[in-house]
């Protein structure tokens, strides 16, 4: 019947092409992560666009590697563009942004938040444990940060001292007792989603961290002929 919408393809839910949106958000938010990241290193606009694109499918890549599944990006050209475009957005733009590296910190903790549990999502879907997928969230939102920072020779977040990786963990252990639990996908992936980034929202404002490790003089063993 016209005007009729059209029913979706058996096993596919809305909630489906709401995960597929949110990818999509974190890949943007990611890529201009990136691309913050280049303009403060006065890169070309090629730069621009490979920073981007580390940080924005980095972390995803070495998920659906280790997992054996078909990395995420490749069926999907699209986001490869969305990263190129956005880079090239910020490679024009970038000068009007007076605080540069805060407006990458918080681009940076939206999509760790979002990341975190798409992650850990996806490797229960691929059949990885709960505990696999934990370490799966993690790597999803935090590997691209790294290779972003490695190559723009900066110390990666994941090694200063504010909370980083924690928050990831966080939201993904989050996700996987709600969703063991019995809640619904979509208020385990939201709730999961929310905590890594209030959690990593709380390290930026107030520069929150775990206690360090602190070196203490080495003993000395008797001598024992």
């Amino acid at each position: 019947m016209a005007g009729r919408r059209a029913a979706p393809p058996a096993g596919v839910t809305y909630f489906d092409d709401l995960l597929a949106a949110l990818t999509w958000a974190a890949v943007a938010v990611l890529a201009v992560a990136g691309a913050l990241s280049a303009s403060r290193k006065q890169l070309d606009p090629v730069g621009f666009i490979l920073i981007a694109c580390l940080c924005a499918f980095g972390g995803g890549t070495v998920r659906d590697l280790i997992l054996g599944a078909p990395v995420f990006w490749l069926a999907v050209p699209g986001m490869v563009a969305l990263a190129a475009g956005l880079a090239l957005a910020v490679f024009f733009t970038a000068h009007l942004v007076e605080r540069r590296f805060v407006a990458l910190l918080w681009a940076d903790a939206v999509g760790l938040g979002l990341f975190a549990v798409l992650g850990a999502d996806a490797a229960l879907r691929a059949g990885a444990s709960p505990w696999v997928a934990v370490l799966m969230g993690i790597i999803t939102a935090t590997f691209g940060g790294v290779l972003r920072d490695i190559v723009c020779a900066e110390v990666p977040l994941i090694l200063r001292r504010e909370i980083y990786a924690t928050a990831a963990a966080l939201g993904a252990v989050a996700f996987i007792l709600l969703h063991e639990g019995g809640a619904s996908r979509s208020m385990a992936i939201s709730a999961g989603g929310l905590l890594a980034f209030v959690a990593r929202a709380a390290a930026i404002l107030t520069g929150w961290s775990l206690p360090a490790y602190r070196a203490r003089p080495g003993r000395d063993y008797p001598d024992r002929r």
